[in-house]
């Protein structure tokens, strides 16, 4: 029996590569993608070909259309099918007031993480209404509204718009058998915080969330596997928080 195909973006560490190893497990083949970390890639490709899936990966910078276009191009010659799509590439900056950001930090957030992300959902919207189904788990942030004032508003105010991104999305393809979701992760000990110039950040503020500790990369892939699941079939258009209660 040929196994459904999800295309997770920016696969190669964090929330994307347990979702990645999760998503084998789970029966799917893998199309992932990367920017500038092939090594990573590489490792999630094998570690999810030990559990059954077939692979591809891709070097894509979602930013760029014809990227995008090529990650679909080399879809479509290697399965033929899309059923899933883990939009999870985004990128932060180092923390900085409002009044520090530059125009060109704030047009690299928003390429990336808002017009990236429609770009790639687009793609996979064409293919899933010619299939008659599919699911889109976009991944979104707490931030978005925490607003993330003193470090990161430029980012939060991205994952806003991927949450209303998902509302919208998700009532214009509803009647076509494809559910659109989002994850919102709290404080999860990934190497984000690392890449904002802050590796402590997750550990030090673990203490303003209700259960008292930060999440798992792989407490969010079981949300986005639990969503792409039947079990949760009736189910579009919301945004999930995973965050520990806060």
């Amino acid at each position: 029996m040929t196994r459904p195909v999800c295309l997770i973006t920016g696969a190669s560490a964090g929330i994307g590569a347990a979702c990645a190893r999760l998503a084998a497990v789970r029966g799917y083949d893998l199309a992932l993608t990367y920017n500038s970390d092939p090594a990573g890639a590489e490792a999630v490709a094998e570690a999810a070909q030990k559990a059954g899936a077939r692979t591809q990966i891709l070097q894509a910078d979602v930013a760029d259309p014809a990227a995008v276009d090529a990650i679909y191009s080399a879809i479509d010659d290697s399965f033929g099918r899309l059923d899933a799509l883990i939009n999870n590439a985004g990128i932060v900056d180092q923390a900085a007031r409002v009044t520090q950001m530059s125009h060109a930090r704030l047009r690299r957030m928003f390429d990336v993480n808002v017009i990236g992300a429609i770009m790639v959902a687009q793609g996979a919207v064409t293919r899933m209404e010619a299939a008659g189904a599919g699911v889109i788990v976009n991944i979104s942030s707490a931030a978005a509204r925490l607003g993330s004032a003193g470090q990161y508003v430029d980012y939060a105010a991205s994952k806003a718009a991927i949450d209303i991104f998902t509302k919208g999305l998700s009532d214009e393809v509803a009647a076509k058998g494809i559910r659109v979701m989002a994850i919102a992760p709290g404080l999860i000990d990934t190497d984000i915080h690392a890449k904002g110039g802050d590796p402590g950040r997750a550990a030090r503020l673990a203490n303003n969330v209700p259960m008292a500790r930060t999440g798992s990369a792989d407490e969010v892939a079981n949300a986005v596997l639990w969503l792409m699941s039947d079990e949760a079939s009736y189910v579009t258009g919301s945004t999930l928080d995973v965050t520990g209660g806060r």
